[in-house]
């Protein structure tokens, strides 16, 4: 199997209060190139990608019903890694057709960026998630 992976496209960290991590973030000299809101489980929740140099770290905040699980959180909050990749549809059904255990019945598109972009997301062997997204 071969697919092409570009390098690390973002790390994604939940967060409880997104004004106050893009304030810290802000602090170590990264800057909010992008912020959106989503919706999860019908409710909103929104995110911020913070930039430095060639490095991004997505923060979002989730809707409120959700934010208990990310305040008890012990063993840290970096909740997937993810890949840039040049063909999110074509790298989906290699995956898919290779066994892995992809999470999304297919990419999903989502109004970040100027055009969008599309992801998926596979659960490694560990059960740690791995995105691969594509910015259109």
């Amino acid at each position: 199997m071969e697919i092409k992976i570009n390098g690390f496209q973002h790390l994604g960290i939940p967060v409880t209060d997104l004004g106050r991590s893009a304030a810290f973030y802000k602090g170590l000299g990264f800057e909010n190139v992008m912020a959106s809101d989503f919706v999860m489980n019908g409710e909103k929740g929104i995110m911020a990608m913070m930039q430095r140099g060639d490095m991004i770290i997505e923060i979002y905040q989730l809707p409120s019903s959700l934010l208990g699980d990310i305040k008890t959180r012990k063993d840290g909050h970096i909740d997937h890694i993810a890949f840039d990749v040049d063909d999110v549809d074509t790298v989906f059904e290699t995956l898919k057709s290779n066994g892995y255990q992809v999470i999304e019945p297919a990419p999903v598109f989502l109004p970040f960026w100027q055009k969008g972009c599309k992801y998926f997301n596979i659960t490694g062997p560990d059960g740690e998630r791995l995105e691969f997204n594509q910015i259109l």
